[in-house]
């Protein structure tokens, strides 16, 4: 479990150092949709590759199906209840100030760090290691998440300090998904792990 939570953590790293470079640097908002872009496209091709390819080998296509639908369903609830009052608001023009609109992204980054930091400790299990490229993909979508974040934060008024702290407690939570996503399914049958590998599969796309 302390081995998985390290790779969370690790993977979750880039929050913090994104959140610097927004608290340091002026980054144009097309270079940072060019990186968000680029690590949504790692994202969909390490689930579908690494995911849910061993989810199938685990449980069968009936396994990964439920996992996915129930995964991304669970995603969408949640991103509605913590989100949607903020989303409606920007939406309808000047109803969010720019701190709700860093809050909303740090709710999304901790939506997206959950499932994709469980992905990373599910990967342990094969006993092979950690897969990489689910690892780079976490890594690299993090960044922009929390350079966006970080810089409306500090339009807002936000202190460094406190924008620092936010991203090291999104980090913390990250690795305990990690570790808890390793723990918990080690020694389980193939069709637990299989269900649970595509659950994540699904939030995370």
């Amino acid at each position: 479990m302390l081995s998985a939570a390290a790779w969370g953590l690790l993977g979750a790293s880039s929050l913090l150092i994104g959140a610097i470079l927004g608290l340091v640097l002026r980054i144009p908002e097309r270079a940072i949709g060019l990186i968000l872009g680029f690590g949504a496209g790692t994202l969909i091709s390490a689930v579908s590759f690494e995911l849910t390819e061993e989810a199938y080998a685990l449980g069968g296509a009936d396994t990964v199906t439920l996992g996915l639908a129930l995964g991304a369903l669970a995603y969408f609830t949640g991103d509605e209840l913590l989100t949607g009052k903020g989303t409606e608001n920007r939406t309808a023009g000047r109803g969010a100030s720019e701190s709700d609109d860093a809050n909303a992204l740090v709710l999304g980054a901790v939506l997206d760090g959950i499932p994709e930091s469980a992905v990373i400790g599910l990967s342990l299990l094969g006993g092979g290691g950690v897969a990489v490229p689910v690892l780079a993909a976490v890594f690299i979508s993090n960044l922009p998440e929390s350079v966006s974040s970080s810089t409306e934060m500090r339009s807002a008024g936000v202190g460094n300090r406190h924008v620092i702290a936010v991203w090291l407690a999104v980090m913390l939570v990250s690795a305990l998904a990690a570790a808890i996503g390793y723990g918990l399914l080690d020694g389980a049958n193939d069709d637990w792990v299989g269900l649970i590998e595509a659950f994540a599969g699904g939030a995370v796309l």
